[in-house]
């Protein structure tokens, strides 16, 4: 059996025009067809040729981004390199070579209109039918910040550290005083320096206390004032909490934002929202996980969209169906004609009390009279107060049992099993397939705009899944 040998000084030639470079069903001629089909006056990025030194075509440079973040070269440095040794690079580049600092220039530039191209792509996608915009699925994801978690500063750890400097300060000036009277010059001129350095850094903590003060913040990083502590399997970063919203049809994104939120609490409202200004109507149905149950944020959202959102109470349940209370409140009746709770054994709760909650919640107090307590032979197990058992009703606690009837109807059930399989994609594709566990802008309108890209790439590579290369350019020619 004969070797395969390479042999390096053997002439070739490469095709004579660089539109052979590729073949004709590449995924590479998707993504040039779609930035071309992308209305750049939208955009709000001019094609006009200005006056000046000359400068990339700003079409060329997003089909540079979008593929190359496809391709999972998010960076400038290695987008640079794909264009020198990639032949797909060279073809949808037409053989420019921009440098790494062009490229990040570029990217900065235009960040706030790269925002707007997941909503481009969302169009489109309507036009074609793979979208509808009936029943959507959101949910979030922890994403690095490109900043260290060492950075994020508590008041806390500012008082310290300013005790501790301030030490280091004082024993540094009392070595220069020695230093000088000893006329060691040398010495004293790099103490002085240490210490202006230590005042330079004081006067920077105090910068960073006088922002947490202002803010409602309780920590701030001195990188990326933008993101958040955040805690997770791998540890505690600082993190931006993504928030995608995904169309039921296809499990395509129809709105992605980066948020400065540690958790999902009260973000529900804004993601439907977005995702309803990118669709250019209202859903029917926005479901997500327990994680968004918020009575507050719930109310927000329009009354003619279903929202299937589990409580807290039923998530716990289904997760530990064995942890379950013989006297927990649900196994109260309610009766609204008469605003009265009956216990299981029979016994009557009227309302007693009301009182103010925190963040402007409201909430009524029931209790038994305590000669109907005591007797009781579950006296003990479902109260041991000496006054009777008490329940707690919030003012809004019949906007709540009308969330957690739809959740539990069959229709909700159906739409709610579904959640997982669309959602959660999404994040797999960006995170392991985009190489995007990081990202590598700082501040909201920077991971916006990489989030847009992302999700963008996203949809792309579904579309080419659900139609093919060859419909797909087709079709979006055709736009």
């Amino acid at each position: 059996m004969a070797y395969t040998i390479a042999v390096r000084t053997q002439m070739k030639m490469l095709p004579p025009t660089i539109d052979d470079y590729v073949g004709l069903h590449d995924p590479v001629r998707v993504y040039d067809a779609f930035v071309d089909a992308l209305d750049f006056k939208k955009l709000g990025i001019s094609l006009e040729p200005k006056a000046g030194a000359d400068e990339y075509y700003p079409k060329d440079m997003l089909k540079l981004f979008i593929y190359g973040y496809s391709y999972g070269a998010r960076s400038s440095r290695k987008l640079e390199q794909a264009c020198h040794h990639n032949l797909s690079f060279i073809w949808i580049m037409g053989d420019l070579k921009p440098d790494y600092r062009t490229i990040a220039r570029f990217r900065d530039r235009y960040k706030e209109q790269i925002k707007t191209v997941l909503k481009q792509s969302v169009e489109l996608c309507m036009k074609m039918d793979l979208i509808e915009g009936n029943v959507l699925f959101i949910d979030g994801s922890k994403i690095r910040a490109n900043a260290s978690i060492q950075n994020t500063w508590t008041k806390e750890r500012c008082q310290k550290a300013l005790e501790r400097i301030r030490q280091q300060v004082d024993e540094l000036v009392e070595t220069s005083e020695r230093l000088d009277q000893e006329e060691q010059e040398a010495s004293l001129i790099k103490l002085k320096k240490k210490v202006h350095d230590k005042e330079r850094f004081i006067e920077q903590i105090k910068e960073t206390m006088r922002q947490l003060e202002t803010s409602s913040k309780d920590s701030i990083n001195t990188v990326d004032p933008d993101c958040v502590k955040t805690h997770g399997r791998q540890g505690s970063h600082a993190s931006y909490n993504a928030q995608i919203v995904v169309d039921d049809k296809h499990g395509l994104i129809v709105a992605a934002e980066s948020v400065s939120h540690s958790n999902d609490l009260n973000q529900l409202s804004a993601s439907v929202t977005a995702a309803s200004d990118n669709l250019g109507k209202k859903p029917t149905v926005s479901c997500s996980d327990a994680g968004y149950h918020s009575i507050e944020d719930l109310k927000k959202i329009d009354p003619q969209i279903t929202v299937i959102v589990p409580s807290k109470a039923q998530a716990h349940h289904e997760k530990y169906p064995e942890d379950t209370k013989p006297f927990a409140k649900e196994h109260f009746g309610y009766d609204p004609s008469t605003d009265q709770y009956t216990c299981p054994e029979g016994k009557i709760l009227k309302r007693t009390t009301q009182n103010p909650g925190g963040h402007g919640r409201c909430w009524y107090e029931y209790k038994t009279e305590s000669r109907d307590c005591r007797p009781c032979h579950h006296f003990g197990v479902c109260t041991s107060s000496p006054t009777g058992r008490s329940i707690n009703r919030q003012v809004d606690e019949p906007f709540k049992e009308q969330l957690e009837t739809i959740y539990q109807s069959p229709a909700g059930q159906e739409i709610y099993k579904r959640r997982k399989e669309k959602v959660e994609l999404p994040f797999g594709h960006l995170k392991r397939n985009l190489n995007a566990g990081q990202f590598l802008l700082k501040g909201r309108s920077g991971t916006n705009a990489e989030l847009s890209i992302l999700s963008t790439c996203f949809n792309i590579a579904r579309m080419i899944t659900i139609m093919g290369i060859p419909q797909l350019l087709l079709h979006v020619r055709g736009m």
